[in-house]
């Protein structure tokens, strides 16, 4: 009977306002003092009517868990709520009215979670259905005791606004409970509520909203970034993207319209052969690389890259540039540009440009000369092409290069150069003055260079006695000597010393004289003879003393030997032996391999193709001292396409 009846007395208590133990303290539906909010551990705010006309006035606080209601939360027992403004300021204690059957929570569950905020006390303890003054005793806490809290600190304002429930009891959200109560005023009033800007975020203040944005650059210059409510940043788009109001004092200047097939990276852009015929007006401090190759740009004005102080790197070839659409100081203001690309242009001089500059390409154009003021400033400049243009002997001063102080690189080929010119820059390492009309080599041409390392003759009219015996023996770093396609007849004497990579292709080359290497040290590497006119009696045993040990590529196809050249046997360093499409009939013992001695060559390829060679006719050990017979190549032969 009496577990039947305790049931019976907790639902008549709690729900009937009318009953006897109800009167004991104030009902729910009366009108009371709101209370104090939370996180204000000094400041008193006075009393507030109960906004949007609510039923009780009374905080609706959030919970941990979002505002859902545990079942663990229901096993404690429920502290009692927070005075109400007007008992705190008196002094009055609150009066303990729990029912005499409560039980009290167990004191280790209650110690490992410990003491929840006194707003969520409130909220359980109206869950429970019960007043604020039903509370037990023992938790009845103050303004004052609660800021002395150390998590106290970490909870935000509540607002003073109760908002409705949510079905099944479940607490409304903060930012659920702000619109409803900011939509329940403007109906009130008559007014449409307005909705808060897109990517706003709610702000802890009292119902503010706000809009946070941060600006990080990305290919095409910079993008937006809008701050989400919880914090995030989600990217966003300058296409898409609407101005608010907020947005007016930092409004960025329009991007200049480009054609749909331009490339932009985070620092560069890229508009090649989109048949361009002006140079967009950019202003980008940022931008670091501009390519307007294969276009139709025929002018550019003064002002033109005045929008770009930080540029670098600008390729405007292969395009309609003249002396008259390029303007005099149009690459003035570019104080930090390093590489510069004019090739394929029809300029006839040199325009002025900034000292800054590292690499300059004028290569085919229309350059008339080059004068002592061409280059006047460019003490920084490394690279230099001026390949295919006008240039000659006379219109080349001998003080154009003067101020080129670091210049590693110089190419003048294909224009109509009768001699090397003269002035060439000590710091020079490496020159190209291919595809000229070179026909001798002074002593004095090069007697400057002393640190040329690369020397490319090709494809000139050199012969062998128009070249002084001391033209560049003096040249103690010179590695490289290319004299390909020019007129002689034998392996040019006095050779520089340090000569690593000499190439004598397609001339007219006959014989190559006894001791002509042997002053190498340490010697050649790489020696190409091919397409030549070399006959057996043209190569002497001593012809590669010198090579011993250094010599590594031989190429001595398509000329004329009859029989495998004498002194290879002594060439120990060999690896590539190249005798194809010649005249060799056989293959003597002894030629290639020495058997006389058991070790091994170091021959990974050698051609004997397209020769009048009988293969039945090899010695067997004529190649034993190469390892892999596949590296040796000996068909086909002259004439066996056609008797199969």
């Amino acid at each position: 009977m009496n577990s039947m009846l305790l049931p019976v007395l907790a639902f008549w208590v709690g729900c009937c306002p009318g009953g006897a133990l109800a009167k004991r303290g104030p009902s729910l539906r009366e009108p009371t003092a709101p209370p104090t909010p939370l996180g204000l551990p000094t400041l008193q705010p006075p009393p507030l009517p109960s906004p949007l006309g609510t039923p009780d006035g009374q905080v609706q606080p959030i919970s941990k868990n979002g505002g859902r209601d545990r079942p663990e939360d229901r096993q404690l027992d429920w502290p009692q709520a927070r005075p109400t403004s007007k008992e705190v300021a008196h002094g009055a204690p609150a009066q303990p009215l729990a029912p005499g059957w409560k039980a009290r929570a167990r004191p280790g569950l209650a110690q490992r979670k410990g003491s929840p905020p006194a707003a969520w006390e409130q909220e359980q303890s109206h869950h429970k259905g019960l007043s604020p003054e039903q509370a037990p005793p023992q938790a009845t806490v103050t303004v004052g005791v609660e800021a002395a809290r150390p998590w106290a600190a970490k909870f935000r304002p509540l607002q003073t606004i109760r908002a409705p429930r949510a079905k099944g009891g479940a607490v409304a959200s903060e930012e659920g409970q702000g619109k409803k109560a900011v939509g329940w005023e403007a109906r009130r009033r008559g007014l449409k509520p307005r909705k808060p800007l897109k990517g706003a975020s709610r702000q802890p203040g009292p119902g503010g909203w706000s809009q946070k944005k941060a600006h990080s650059r990305g290919h095409s210059g910079s993008s937006t970034l809008e701050t989400t409510g919880r914090g995030r940043k989600r990217p966003g788009s300058r296409r898409g993207y609407k101005r608010g109001p907020a947005d007016l004092g930092t409004m960025e200047q329009p991007m200049p319209s480009l054609p749909a097939s331009c490339l932009l990276a985070q620092a560069a852009i890229a508009c090649s052969n989109v048949k361009m015929k002006h140079v967009p007006a950019l202003a980008d401090p940022g931008l670091t690389t501009l390519y307007l190759a294969e276009n139709e740009i025929a002018k550019i004005p003064a002002h033109t890259f005045l929008g770009l102080p930080n540029l670098e790197w600008l390729d405007l070839s292969k395009n309609k540039l003249d002396a008259r659409g390029l303007h005099p100081h149009a690459f003035k203001n570019l104080t930090r540009l390093k590489r510069l690309n004019l090739d394929g242009n029809s300029l006839s001089t040199v325009p002025a440009l900034p000292t800054s500059l590292q690499e300059l390409k004028l290569n085919d154009n229309l350059l008339q000369g080059l004068q002592h003021s061409s280059f006047r400033g460019l003490s920084q400049l490394l690279t230099l092409e001026v390949e295919g243009n006008q240039l000659h002997d006379g219109n080349i001063s001998p003080l154009a290069f003067q101020p080129l102080h670091n210049l590693l690189y110089l190419r003048l080929d294909r224009n109509r150069l009768r001699t090397i010119p003269p002035g060439l820059p000590a710091s020079l390492q490496e020159l190209h003055l291919g595809a000229n009309v070179i026909e001798e080599v002074t002593e004095g041409a090069l007697n400057r260079s002393r640190s040329l390392s690369v020397l490319v003759l090709s494809n000139n009219r050199l012969q062998e006695d128009r070249l002084a015996p001391r033209a560049w023996i003096d040249l103690p770093k010179l590695e490289t000597l290319d004299l390909s396609h020019n007129q002689l007849v034998h392996v040019p004497s006095f050779l520089p010393r340090g000569l690593r990579r000499l190439t004598l292709h397609h001339n007219r080359i006959e014989r190559i004289p006894g001791y002509v290497f042997a002053h190498m040290k340490p010697g050649l590497e790489f020696l190409h003879l091919s397409h030549n006119s070399l006959r057996a009696d043209g190569i002497h045993g001593v012809s590669f003393l010198g090579l011993r040990a250094s010599l590594a590529e031989l190429l001595l196809d398509h000329n004329e030997l009859q029989a495998v050249p004498h002194g290879l046997l002594g060439l120990k360093g060999l690896q590539v032996l190249r005798l194809s499409h010649n005249k060799i009939r056989h293959v003597p013992l002894n030629s290639i391999c020495d058997t006389r001695v058991t070790q091994d060559s170091n021959l990974i390829s050698t051609h004997l193709e397209n020769n009048l060679i009988d293969r039945r006719r090899i010695p067997p050990t004529a190649f034993s001292c190469i390892r892999a017979y596949h590296s040796v190549v000996l068909q086909p032969q002259q004439g066996e396409g056609e008797g199969s």
